[in-house]
């Protein structure tokens, strides 16, 4: 059984509004993309990455694989039009080549901050209970909303969890479920987790952490350069 990092990275970044997508951006002379894979290559359990690129960046992916030492890089399948359809054309690539017991974990492009622990805690809680959602508990008062401006509604937040990525799944689970939400019109689900709920599946939590942030807006980029700094201090 194979432990596999399926990255996405075929979004444009339209929120950074920059000319480069988000994932290929250069921090502290890094692309993005690449502190990503190298959390993927230095895991002794991962035994291959994946990863779905934006139409046209594909050379690019694979020249910075070359020149940082991704040497786990093995599958490139291209983006689709959104989200769902770019894992789903990254699980029709792994489908080539992998058996059906092996463990995807799926991993956002622009989440360059997870740690050896939630690797680790996501291939563990798949194998146990078999599947692993990486998540965190949520620390402020939560309201539901109806029209982004006002509020009569508290939701208790020990009822919620914060969901990030890696999300861990056998391959062939994984398929099942694309093909499952293909004969319901499912088409446009924000992510694994909530397409499996969609499908009326249950869901397993596996350790998060807050420094394990998605890089959205520019707001996303100087917290990540602050916790790369602290990093480089702290060595």
């Amino acid at each position: 059984m194979a432990n596999i990092g399926l990255i996405i990275a075929g979004g444009v970044g339209a929120r950074m509004h920059q000319a480069v997508p988000k994932q290929f951006m250069t921090v502290l002379d890094k692309p993005i993309i690449v502190y990503t894979m190298e959390k993927f290559q230095a895991h002794p359990s991962i035994d291959a990455i994946a990863v779905v690129c934006l139409e046209g960046w594909e050379s690019i992916l694979e020249s910075y694989a070359k020149q940082y030492g991704i040497t786990k890089l093995k599958y490139i399948a291209k983006a689709g039009a959104v989200g769902q359809e770019s894992i789903k054309n990254g699980l029709m690539e792994l489908k080539k080549h992998c058996a059906d017991d092996d463990i995807v974990l799926i991993h956002d492009g622009n989440r360059p901050m997870l740690s050896r622990d939630i690797i680790s805690d996501c291939i563990a809680v798949t194998k146990q209970k078999g599947n692993a959602i990486a998540c965190i508990p949520c620390q402020e008062a939560m309201l539901e909303t109806l029209n982004g401006e006002t509020s009569n509604s508290a939701i208790p937040r020990e009822h919620l969890r914060r969901t990030q990525t890696p999300h861990g799944f056998k391959l062939k689970d994984l398929i099942s479920a694309h093909d499952e939400a293909a004969k319901k019109g499912i088409t446009n689900s924000i992510a694994s987790c909530t397409l499996m709920i969609e499908l009326g599946k249950s869901i397993n939590f596996s350790s998060g952490s807050e420094k394990n942030i998605k890089l959205t807006t520019q707001d996303d980029l100087d917290i990540f350069k602050a916790l790369l700094k602290g990093e480089e201090n702290a060595f």
